[in-house]
């Protein structure tokens, strides 16, 4: 197996500059990445209150939760059902804070409920809006049917297979293969446009007493205001997780060609592999 290297500014030599990210594109990328992590660490305030979550018309009292982040004394623990995980030092217990998530990670960077929600709320209509925008100019521009959507060929079992392989073997595409994004991309890109933000949109409006009065419908769809909550924590860690691996993949792509597309819109493509190559 060959050693792998971060495909960074290596000698450009062969290796044009393409223009491979559009301005609005770059707009909504940052805009985006801002009002998420704003959005995830004024979250971590809000869980603070009761950090404990359930399905169904519990929350009122302490039973029945299927996650729970807490202390006993000096030890933090995290508890998924029956699963019991030690966290002290990182959630439930750290030296500054007895709560479930530290200062370090929340905003404000003190228990405030009422400054956590104002935050939040207001975030959440910068998400709303940067989201609408973006899917209009999408279409419109036709972003979404050109850059975004699987091609027959790579939504084929073996292509998405063999794409797989690739990352896990961390072989990212080079050459002209690079210009555009890799099917991965795609469906993670996808998945957080059409089922992450839709779904964080929909059951934090069914946690609003406001919208409960005037939709009463909208939360019998889950069954009650605590379902909607433990999913809008499920997909607030489904962001965490995506940013994640967001930045490994950026870090291993080779973060400076990276970094520069998608401010300036400019990217080197690599330099092709001898197997690459037909």
């Amino acid at each position: 197996m060959q050693p792998v290297t971060l495909q960074d500014e290596a000698p450009s030599v062969s290796r044009p500059l393409v223009y491979r990210t559009k301005l609005p594109v770059r707009i909504w990328h940052w805009l985006n990445a801002l009002t998420i992590f704003i959005m995830l660490m004024s979250g971590a305030t809000i869980f603070n209150a009761h950090p404990r979550l359930y399905w169904g018309a519990y929350g009122a009292n302490y039973d029945n939760p299927w996650l729970v982040i807490g202390r006993r004394g000096q030890e933090g623990f995290l508890r998924l059902a029956s699963l019991e995980i030690p966290t002290t030092g990182f959630l439930g217990y750290t030296s500054q804070s007895i709560k479930a998530f530290p200062p370090l990670v929340t905003i404000p960077n003190y228990y405030s409920l009422a400054e956590g929600r104002q935050w939040h709320f207001f975030f959440a209509w910068v998400l709303v809006i940067s989201i609408a925008a973006y899917l209009i100019y999408a279409l419109v521009s036709k972003h979404l049917q050109r850059d975004l959507l699987l091609t027959s060929e790579e939504r084929k079992p073996s292509h998405l297979w063999h794409d797989i392989k690739q990352h896990a073997r961390l072989k990212f595409p080079t050459g002209e293969a690079a210009k555009a994004y890799n099917p991965l991309q795609k469906l993670a890109y996808l998945g957080v446009i059409g089922v992450l933000i839709p779904l964080v949109i929909l059951t934090g409006m069914m946690m609003s007493p406001t919208l409960n009065a005037a939709f009463p419908w909208l939360l019998e769809i889950l069954g009650g205001r605590q379902s909607a909550r433990s999913l809008h924590f499920l997909c607030a860690t489904g962001f965490f997780a995506f940013i994640l691996i967001h930045v490994l993949m950026v870090v291993l792509a080779g973060p400076l060609n990276e970094l520069r597309s998608m401010i300036t819109g400019w990217y080197r493509l690599p330099a092709e592999r001898p197997e690459d190559r037909p």
